[in-house]
């Protein structure tokens, strides 16, 4: 009988570490995609990312955005046609973007915009610079700069646009808000979000990225 009730004390206790093991294993087999993924993420860093495109791509890039009166002209004959002549589109959306510059007069202000008459086109016309918070994904996807395939995930994806947003909130927008610029004049250089190309293009909303004022 003894050697018997070994046996079945055997068994239970390797039953009982099968079981201890199977719900706290000594390890994990974790593919290796799956790891690296794990570990960019863990060092991705959206401060530091936009402190380099920041410096190194968007600001340098200025040079290549559209005049904000050939844009404007565009959309009093064509405004169906302004997504194919300027437009860039991200994904499967229905949304576009632009990216522009140009020079004006400050013309008034509210709580949330600048209105701006540009003085280079060959019609007056006028602009918006949005001067209240910043939301959306304009200066991100507007410029094309930013490649997804160059961010761990959605996510981080997502905090580079808010990063951006916050870096214009704090460093560009603060001189729009004084009230003594009407009748200044306004070099610019911003990203619009087109959804609505009835409310969205007129007059064009900008987010601004570059702002110089200077005298009237």
């Amino acid at each position: 009988m003894l050697p018997l009730r070994r046996w079945r004390i055997g068994i239970a206790a390797v039953a009982g570490l099968a079981l201890l093991f199977y719900f706290f294993p000594l390890f994990h087999i974790v593919p290796l995609k799956t790891v690296q993924q794990q570990t960019s993420q863990s060092l991705f860093d959206p401060v530091a990312f936009v402190d380099r495109f920041w410096n190194d791509q968007l600001i340098p890039a200025a040079d290549r955005a559209v005049s904000a009166s050939e844009v404007v002209e565009w959309i009093r004959s064509d405004p169906k046609g302004v997504r194919v002549k300027y437009g860039r589109q991200v994904g499967l959306g229905s949304s576009y973007y632009l990216f522009v510059s140009g020079r004006g007069r400050v013309d008034s202000s509210d709580k949330y915009s600048l209105e701006i008459s540009l003085n280079d086109g060959s019609e007056p016309a006028k602009i918006r610079i949005i001067t209240g918070n910043i939301f959306g994904n304009a200066v991100r996807d507007g410029t094309g700069l930013i490649d997804i395939n160059d961010i761990p995930n959605s996510q981080d994806f997502n905090a580079v646009s808010s990063e951006i947003n916050h870096r214009i909130e704090q460093n560009v927008l603060p001189p729009l808000r004084q009230k003594e610029l009407i009748g200044k004049a306004i070099r610019f250089v911003g990203c619009a979000e087109i959804v609505d190309e009835n409310t969205d293009l007129q007059p064009l909303r900008l987010v601004p990225i570059i702002v110089e004022v200077g005298p009237p």
